[in-house]
């Protein structure tokens, strides 16, 4: 299958511009990715831009930090929905995942996902914060609560993804969940390898670099 419909295109950049956004949009058009993924500030306007077309609206939600609450959280996914977003991308608390508060930490996301109904919910579990034992103690939470996808990253930790952890993530819930890779992928070599892994969904800030040296 061609990279590009592996592609959230992303532009997630406190300084983004509502131009900023139309321009990821156009290109998202142009180079037919599945989606482009945005700030929930932004999911009307790119629902707009992208009417009439197949690409989808990507919103995160408790981004970057996963900190806010999770009243909070199921308010920005609701907004979302209501702008006309197609799926979330939803960071999970950390520090409550780091104190063993595995039940608040399911029961956000099985609230955000219960608001989103058969829309796609992704679970960003921040790979580069958790230890082994946390990242799959969040795979199994995040399928437990019934989420559609784990992502390895926000792209703003102090790591992005990794083949080791994607291999880890697979090996727990590939059964169950998809797994996004993102976070510091700029080039098509390196998406193929994630691909070949086994991932369904590629976060990227370089998808036209990575589909157009091919």
């Amino acid at each position: 299958m061609d990279l590009n419909n592996y592609i959230d295109h992303t532009l997630l950049k406190p300084t983004a511009t509502p131009a900023d956004i139309v321009k990821l949009c156009d290109e998202a058009k142009e180079y037919k990715f599945y989606s482009v993924c945005v700030n929930s500030c932004y999911v009307f306007l790119a629902s707009n831009e992208l009417l009439n077309s197949k690409v989808k609206v990507v919103a995160t939600i408790g981004f970057p930090l996963g900190a806010s609450s999770s009243k909070a959280k199921r308010s920005e996914a609701r907004r979302c929905i209501k702008d006309g977003a197609d799926e979330i991308d939803m960071v999970i608390n950390l520090g409550f995942l780091k104190h063993n508060l595995y039940k608040s930490v399911r029961e956000e996301i099985s609230a955000v996902k219960d608001i989103l109904g058969d829309k796609i919910l992704k679970v960003i579990i921040e790979t580069c914060y958790l230890t082994e034992e946390e990242k799959r103690i969040a795979c199994h939470i995040a399928a437990k609560a019934g989420a559609d996808y784990v992502k390895t990253s926000t792209g703003f930790g102090t790591g992005g993804a990794t083949f080791e952890d994607v291999k880890l993530m697979l090996e727990e819930v590939g059964g169950q969940l998809k797994v996004k890779a993102s976070g510091g992928i700029k080039d098509a070599a390196t998406a193929q390898q994630y691909i070949d892994l086994g991932v369904s969904r590629i976060g990227t800030s370089s998808g036209i670099a990575i589909v157009t040296s091919t």
